[in-house]
């Protein structure tokens, strides 16, 4: 007994002794527990998955990840490399929260390494870009993971989305503010002072100006940092060859010169003239950057394709036990290790950020009505009260949700009825009671709604095979009615509460290209579970019988 609680003691000195220090904002700075600005020096740190290419995919955002954090043997194996590069930081793309991922956070805490962990996965598993959503399997994915990562002490921030806002999908904006904003009272619920943020595209100067003042504005005009962001990270490749400070970063520095919250560079290094001489890392933590710039993240550690080239610093051998650096990681890891970090201003005067009120819509297609918080208890009442149900013939069903949703909402404004209860519109601020559901849920309230148009006959209810008739269902009770009692408050805001089960990665997908191409992590590959039909959608369309393929399935109805 006495010897059991000798070594318990004695590992605990031990991590206390080597604790990472705790990071928290001040302003628009970064500090450790000790008063010291801390910089972001960090690499991003995420295997490439296989990649679906095609036309609707010019990012080449993988369709499947790698979780790096999983795998203790390789997080040990790539730590003295890192050490090399001399990094605090790494940014992670991609995980899985179902996974145990102790050993590498453990091993990078010891280092003094943190993380900034991505929120969102590839094809169903984040926000959409062009047919945004913020439903309740998105949010639960998103709750599992903080779930999974709160008890590390080395997570520094969340990032709720990556490069969903782009110049032609700005109406997306109000998904992602409403993510940060729910993600943002989770985290206080559990005591917990991890930042939130969001990777944005670069772009012309008004555009990612207003992206950034957006996603750190408060829209009730009462200066709450309730639904803004904390950190503000910028996927920016600009700077190319041996240029300096004038010729790329004074003009963005000077945009961001008044920013309230903490911005940093989340992706750098472009290779379109090699060799990467990565001189910005001295331009980054320069006194020309520091007012302004909290450091960023060199792209990418693991070898990353895209048409410009390989981002990779290093290549894995096939067993997965040898690392052999290039070029890149050399010279980068000389850049790194010549950096001092100006430890300028002090916390004591770096003030507190305030919140302005939003950009006009007028300016920015983006309204400051946000998505309703997705409650959980609301879908399924929904769902276990609607006359006809959603029940997949294969277990692979999200390719076939999207268009099984286009043919029930074609087959529905053919008998006089609409979807806009399911549709949400970020430019006018206009969120169908039921588009804070699952899509499932909102394909088997679609399915009730043309089942009950059709009298209720059976067959209108089979959607070749895929829709059951609920016999628990009171018979003349409407989808609408049952609507209208379990989502009584559609535009309710709340604390959201822990994932009711294990998030099952469904619904939209979204953003992990960089403006370089070369970004990696969720994916933005035109998702079936990510539909979202505009207010309005297909009203008035007659349809008698359809026949769609659905993935080989042939919709006879």
């Amino acid at each position: 007994m006495t010897r059991g609680l000798t070594t318990i003691l004695f590992s605990w000195l031990i991590y206390s002794v080597h604790a990472i220090p705790k990071i928290t904002r001040t302003g628009r700075y970064l500090y450790d527990d000790s008063g010291q600005r801390f910089y972001i020096k960090g690499v991003a740190y995420q295997p490439e998955g296989a990649v679906l290419s095609g036309p609707d995919n010019g990012f080449l955002e993988p369709s499947t990840f790698v979780d790096p954090l999983a795998d203790g043997a390789a997080c040990k194996r790539d730590l003295p490399f890192l050490q090399q590069l001399g990094v605090n930081a790494l940014r992670i793309y991609s995980v899985d929260s179902t996974l145990n991922h102790d050993d590498c956070m453990n091993t990078f805490s010891q280092a003094g390494i943190y993380t900034i962990i991505d929120l969102g996965l590839p094809v169903n598993g984040s926000i959409d870009r062009t047919g945004p959503t913020w439903t309740t399997n998105l949010l639960n994915e998103y709750t599992a993971t903080i779930t999974t990562f709160e008890k590390y002490d080395n997570v520094l921030a969340y990032n709720v989305g990556n490069e969903v806002i782009e110049q032609t999908t700005i109406p997306s904006a109000p998904f992602v503010k409403a993510a940060a904003r729910d993600v943002k009272a989770f985290l206080k619920s559990k005591g917990s002072n991890r930042l939130v943020g969001y990777a944005s595209i670069d772009g012309p100067a008004d555009f990612k100006q207003t992206v950034a003042d957006y996603l750190s504005c408060d829209p009730s005009s009462a200066n709450s940092d309730a639904t803004s962001i904390d950190i503000f990270g910028l996927n920016n490749y600009e700077w190319c060859g041996d240029s300096n400070f004038q010729a790329n970063y004074a003009g963005t520095t000077q945009l961001f010169q008044d920013y309230n919250v903490v911005a940093y560079l989340s992706e750098f290094g472009c290779i379109t003239k090699p060799p990467r001489l990565w001189t910005e890392v001295a331009a980054i933590f320069s006194s020309d950057m520091s007012p302004v710039w909290s450091g960023g993240l060199a792209f990418s550690y693991f070898s990353r394709l895209s048409d410009a080239g390989d981002y990779g610093m290093v290549t894995i051998s096939s067993d997965n036990t040898t690392v052999t650096p290039n070029n890149d990681f050399n010279v980068l890891k000389t850049q790194y290790n010549s950096v001092s970090f100006i430890n300028s201003p002090s916390q004591s005067s770096a003030g507190s950020s305030s919140f302005p009120s939003c950009p006009s819509s007028a300016s920015f297609a983006a309204s400051n009505t946000l998505p309703p918080t997705p409650d959980n208890s609301a879908c399924n009442c929904l769902e276990n009260n609607l006359s006809c149900q959603f029940t997949p013939q294969t277990s692979n069903f999200s390719v076939i949700v999207g268009e099984l949703l286009d043919t029930g909402c074609s087959l529905l404004g053919g008998a006089g009825g609409n979807c806009n209860d399911i549709s949400a519109d970020g430019q006018a601020g206009v969120y169908g009671r039921v588009s804070e559901c699952d899509p499932t849920v909102k394909l088997s309230y679609v399915m009730s709604q043309f089942f009950e148009a059709n009298k209720r006959d059976p067959q209108a209810c089979s959607f070749a095979g895929n829709g059951t008739v609920n016999d628990q269902a009171a018979t003349t009770v409407s989808a609408l009615a049952v609507a209208t009692s379990c989502l009584a408050n559609p535009s309710a805001t709340f604390v959201p509460s822990a994932a009711p089960t294990s998030a099952s990665g469904g619904g939209a997908s979204n953003g992990g290209g960089s403006s370089a191409g070369g970004s990696g992590g969720s994916g933005n590959t035109g998702a079936a579970m990510g539909l979202s039909v505009p207010v309005g959608a297909l009203v008035g369309v007659s349809v008698v019988t359809v026949f769609a393929a659905l993935s080989g399935i042939m919709v006879v109805l």
